[in-house]
């Protein structure tokens, strides 16, 4: 009995089990990154989008200054489908800003409706055509001080305008390219008009427009707002982000939208250097071809 007492007081204690989570190697925080390295990686992360969307465009459709500008403030709260979807029976009922600054406001609802929040939509645009017809000879101006006094006309919608329809260069902040910004570390900053300042010192003036449609595309297509599409990225390497969306290359290879998908993209009457769908099945098929050899690496 004694000897028993001895042998249980010698035998080591049981250690207390370890949980799952517990056994799991904890993430390696990222090293502090200077200004000048976050510059760099900024600056490869747009070279690495413009392989990825060589044809990255405004997914509205247009056909001049005027009705880039109307599409664009319709575009709030709804897709640019939608949009492109309402404007060819708008444009027919009102081609000008003459026209649409003598429009019946209930008419002009009726017609615009399906794009939502239809009464402040009309508004702006009966607004913003009186002030063309009055103020700029019926002309869309081509500097931003003007275009931002327009009703219903901020930095965003300005520089969408400018960069597409006069060549005048513009990053354009959405809701898109604010959320991507922040992903990818160039700014913390939430407001817009903070997100733009931020993002014109890490590039150049020359890169801004393209810049923007790039990010846009790109948070349409793999970024998503609530599910990114993490382990079909591309850039994935070059984002301090990656990780918050699904990671299984699979998996996230069925979140990707639009062309990248399979599927077609936003515009009914896309420009003549959109790849059409042959080539977006091609692309999506190369796109496979790089997450596959994401998946090799990681």
């Amino acid at each position: 009995m004694a000897e028993s007492k001895v042998r249980n007081a010698a035998a080591p204690k049981a250690e207390p089990a370890v949980t799952k989570a517990a056994k799991k190697p904890a993430v390696k925080p990222r090293k502090p990154e200077s200004h000048l390295a976050m510059v760099r990686r900024a600056r490869r992360i747009n070279r690495e989008l413009a392989e990825l969307y060589p044809y990255a465009h405004p997914e509205l459709d247009f056909e001049n200054p005027f009705q880039l500008l109307v599409a664009t403030v319709l575009s709030a709260q709804t897709t640019d489908l939608r949009v492109n979807q309402t404007t060819p029976a708008l444009f027919a009922k009102y081609p000008t800003p003459e026209d649409m600054a003598a429009a019946n406001p209930e008419e002009l609802e009726e017609v615009i409706r399906p794009t939502g929040f239809f009464r402040n939509k009309a508004k702006s645009l009966i607004g913003l055509s009186i002030a063309l017809r009055d103020e700029f000879g019926g002309e869309v101006p081509g500097r931003l001080a003007d275009l931002v006094t327009l009703p219903g006309v901020g930095r965003k919608t300005a520089n969408v305008v400018l960069g597409n329809a006069f060549g005048v260069p513009g990053i354009t902040v959405d809701t898109h390219f604010g959320r991507l910004a922040r992903r990818f570390g160039w700014t913390a900053e939430e407001d817009p008009v903070k997100v733009e300042a931020a993002v014109a010192e890490i590039f150049p003036k020359s890169e801004w427009t393209m810049l923007s449609h790039r990010v846009v595309f790109h948070g349409r297509r793999i970024c998503h707002s609530r599910n990114p599409a993490c382990g079909a990225c591309p850039i994935a390497p070059l984002c301090p982000a990656y990780g918050e969306g699904v990671t299984d290359p699979e998996k996230a290879r069925k979140l990707l939208k639009y062309e990248m998908g399979g599927q077609p993209g936003q515009r009914l009457r896309p420009p003549a250097d959109f790849p059409g769908e042959a080539a977006a099945r091609a692309d999506a098929a190369a796109h496979r071809g790089q997450v596959a050899d994401l998946a090799v690496a990681q």
